[in-house]
């Protein structure tokens, strides 16, 4: 498929704490593959996939970013022009639930009133074992809070595929969207067939290039 292949172009980010598994959520959806010796991810990193909704191509651009305090002054330029957001923390660590206050706090700061919220989850592979944070727990949070929630694996990519394309089939329902002028003119798909309002990610990815950053969960 070519690059430009595509009716509408989603960003979405995933924030919480470091050590939850943000990035190997990413790579699980992405390209199917988990690292047992993944690493921090240090500064930004994305990925994107391509997907069918409704009649529509949609490319998906998912923005990926360390948790820890000394990458904060990357934030504006994360957020921006993102339609959702995974809000994760880790099912065996009561604290990283704890925290999603302070990041569903930076996220209203930062990011548009109209994003589309999901709190995730991870490590449900370990719910047996390590479980400190229960579901009813979670979905009264994520209830109150307005949010969407699942519990994942990105070990064994329980809920992982059908968590993410809740969040873009809800940005599909709920974002503002356009028909373009040209879009009759034998413009091809994802240049003047359907137009967001809002900045799109390509351009957000260009105007940040030398924010770039590599690394795994």
């Amino acid at each position: 498929m070519a690059d430009d292949d595509y009716d509408y172009l989603f960003k979405i980010v995933i924030i919480g704490d470091s050590g939850t598994g943000k990035s190997c959520l990413l790579s699980r959806f992405t390209n199917d593959e988990f690292s047992l010796e993944s690493k921090s991810t240090i500064g930004v990193e994305f990925a994107t996939k391509t997907m069918d909704i409704s009649e529509h191509k949609i490319k998906a651009q998912i923005w990926d970013t360390s948790g820890q305090e000394r990458y904060r002054a990357i934030t504006g330029a994360y957020y921006r022009g993102a339609v959702g957001a995974l809000l994760v923390y880790d099912i065996t660590r009561q604290s990283s639930f704890e925290n999603v206050d302070h990041w569903l706090k930076e996220l209203r700061e930062h990011a548009d009133n109209n994003i589309t919220l999901m709190l995730v989850g991870n490590k449900s592979d370990l719910a047996d074992t390590g479980r400190q944070v229960s579901i009813e727990q979670a979905k009264e949070y994520a209830s109150e809070s307005e949010m969407l929630f699942f519990e994942t694996s990105a070990l064994n990519a329980s809920n992982v595929e059908v968590a993410f394309k809740t969040v873009f089939e809800r940005v599909y329902d709920t974002v503002p969207k356009t028909v373009a002028q040209d879009s009759e003119a034998g413009a091809g798909p994802g240049q003047n067939t359907i137009r967001l309002k809002p900045p799109t990610a390509a351009e957000d990815a260009r105007s940040e290039k030398s924010q770039g950053g590599g690394g795994c969960c």
